[in-house]
């Protein structure tokens, strides 16, 4: 039996492993059946290239629980290692033998899938455990050895029993960390970590009973067999080339990623490069609404298969973390714990090759099937609105495919909207005017005035879309973008100059202290206008730059502090309607201030700002006036 210090160059390297490298214990399984799957992916490259002569066959990493003994093995079928070679690896903390094999076979083992990188993993297993055992068989004709410590640096290391090739690392769990002695608690580990691990892994085992035969009699039982509990996918959707995939192999592992979204995703777009980096991956556009509190989050980040957060912020641009999928590359950098990205070249250059491609998907989808695309706008535009504020390069070629759907369900692109409504939308100052709504029911009488001027109105409703269109307009000098219900129709789309009042310049100065003597201040600027006689005569509106501003405001953005503002509104009078009129006539005080009141109101009802305890007055009102 051979015993020693344990080769460190940092005094006290378990409580520090303990409290600081790893800050959440949980992982410590995620590194140990890391550490088998190398051991048993390098026996396969060795065993192909003919460096060892041993039969590879269908290995098995296998992970038990004896609560009574409060242990959790780790077993593999792996390469296993010598006495010298624990001396190495074990010993001698942070020495990787991941790395050092990748370096002797850097080329021949490019693509083996080798996960180690730190030679720190295995002394995760000290987060949970008062001493560690273990027991390892080489593929080469050497004796078994058993390594032990608790802990300290003091280790011993002794012959073994052991007859079959490959590695044993038994947890003696700490009275702090009996938790993970549960069952329920290492499955749901594994299946977080290990879940498309590249070997297969073993956690229990599982009954199944078999069909019965035949020609089998009617009372016969059906036969009931124990096999492996297999709890991984070790060749999973995204490690596969496209061309071997179909639609339902797409949405199958899209299930097998989120087994409780019932909802199929609208399209996919797999990723598969390996030249500047390496990465593969598949990203899926869910449904999603109008609501920006989108739950993020949802994208996995793997390195050869491991899981290692779900935060991928950095990786893929801020934008797509509203998407669900997979990405995996062995050049994303990790520290230590491999679970926080560190500032690098290849992550920059990973985004930008996801924002690329994600716009080529994009684009082909709108080129070859425009219909289903226009169909799917409404659950994608939210995240396509968002990267062109977010993204420049996707800005740069969203253009192609953004759309901007009117109110009766048409759609079309920036450029059809100019070339298209030119004729119509162009104002006196040569400017095209694109009228939109913000929602179609609350706006219906400005909309319906627009459509009896044969006007095209877009329906933009997202809650980004005042930036939007706020920098559509710093891009594009010849158009502006006006809500329908900023102004009367007259006054959005301008064709000449200012129609003539039927009153004098003495009646609209009475007109206009009548109407500001009812109208609640400052919440209205009263406006007096000389519109068409069969217009509407009370008009709310609400100045589009101030609304704008607000929203911008609201959803980050826009002038400092406006989003705190009350809301204000223009309350336009109509100079030469009959009520106008009526109310400079009407001598009754109380008459007029009536005429007034129920005007407004009228006003307020079509903007869907009548409400409570005003509106209940307004009908009370209204029924007394048609006794």
């Amino acid at each position: 039996m051979t015993t020693g210090k344990i080769n460190v160059s940092v005094e006290n390297i378990f409580p520090l492993i303990k409290k600081f490298l790893y800050s959440d214990h949980e992982i410590f399984l995620r590194e140990l059946v890391s550490n088998a799957t190398d051991a048993t992916l390098k026996l396969k490259h060795l065993t192909s290239i003919g460096e060892a002569n041993v039969e590879y066959g269908n290995p098995v990493i296998e992970v038990k629980i004896d609560k009574e003994g409060k242990k959790i093995h780790v077993i593999d079928q792996g390469l296993g290692m010598t006495a010298e070679e624990v001396e190495k690896y074990i010993n001698q903390v942070a020495f990787s033998g991941a790395e050092e094999f990748l370096e002797k076979y850097k080329e021949s083992a490019k693509d083996s899938g080798i996960i180690g990188h730190f030679g720190l993993g295995f002394y995760s297993a000290f987060m949970v455990a008062e001493k560690v055992e273990i027991i390892t068989k080489s593929y080469k004709d050497e004796p078994a050895v058993r390594w032990m410590c608790d802990g300290s640096p003091e280790f011993t290391l002794e012959p073994a029993e052991k007859t079959d090739r490959g590695t044993e690392i038994i947890l003696h769990v700490a009275e702090d960390s009996l938790e993970f002695l549960d069952e329920s608690k290492i499955l749901s580990l594994l299946n977080k970590y290990n879940k498309f691990m590249p070997v297969p892994i073993k956690f229990g085992t599982k009954k199944h009973t078999l069909p019965k035969a035949e020609d089998a009699p009617e009372d016969a039982k059906a036969e009931e067999v124990e096999t492996d509990n297999i709890i991984n996918n070790p060749n999973p959707a995204w490690t596969k080339q496209p061309a071997e995939l179909n639609d339902d192999d797409y949405k199958n592992f899209y299930r097998e990623l989120y087994p409780m979204q019932f909802e199929e995703p609208l399209f996919n777009i797999h990723l598969n490069v390996d030249y500047p980096f390496n990465l593969t991956g598949i990203l899926y556009f869910p449904k999603l609404g109008a609501d920006l509190q989108i739950q993020k989050d949802k994208i996995q980040l793997y390195q050869n298969q491991v899981f290692v957060t779900d935060n991928v912020e950095g990786i893929v641009p801020e934008f797509l973390t509203m998407l669900k999928g997979v990405i995996d590359s062995p050049d994303i950098p990790l520290n230590v714990s491999r679970s926080y990205l560190q500032a690098d070249g290849n992550v920059k250059k990973i985004s930008n090759y996801i924002t690329r491609k994600v716009s080529d998907k994009l684009k082909s989808l709108f080129t070859e099937n425009r219909e289903d695309f226009e169909q799917k706008w409404n659950d994608i535009k939210v995240v396509l609105e968002y990267g062109m504020l977010s993204e420049p390069k996707f800005y740069e070629k969203a253009g192609a495919f953004t759309l901007y759907p009117t109110v009766d369900g048409k759609y079309f692109t920036l450029e059809e909207l100019k070339e298209n409504l030119k004729e119509k939308h162009t104002d006196k100052d040569g400017k095209l005017v694109l009228l939109y709504a913000g929602n179609k029911d609350a706006q219906h009488s400005y909309i319906a005035a627009a459509a009896e001027k044969g006007y095209e109105v877009l329906l933009l409703d997202s809650p980004i879309i005042s930036h939007l269109i706020q920098k559509l307009e710093s891009d594009n000098s010849d158009i502006t973008f006006v809500r329908v219900d900023s102004d009367h129709i007259d006054n959005l789309i301008k064709k000449e100059d200012t129609a003539i009042s039927k009153l004098s310049d003495e009646e609209k100065e009475t007109l206009k202290t009548i109407v500001e003597g009812v109208v609640p201040q400052p919440a209205y600027t009263v406006q007096l206008e000389p519109l068409d006689s069969h217009a509407a005569p009370f008009l709310i509106t609400q100045p589009e730059f101030m609304r704008r501003m607000k929203e911008m405001s609201q959803t980050g953005g826009g002038m400092f502090g406006m989003g705190n503002m009350p809301e204000m509104y223009n309350l336009v009078v109509n100079t030469n309607s009959e009520l106008a009129t009526s109310i400079l006539e009407n001598k009754d005080e109380a008459i007029r201030s009536g005429l007034v009141k129920q005007a407004l109101d009228l006003a307020k009802l079509s903007q869907n700002l009548l409400k409570g305890e005003e509106l209940t007055a307004f009908v009370k009102r209204s029924f007394e006036m048609i006794k």
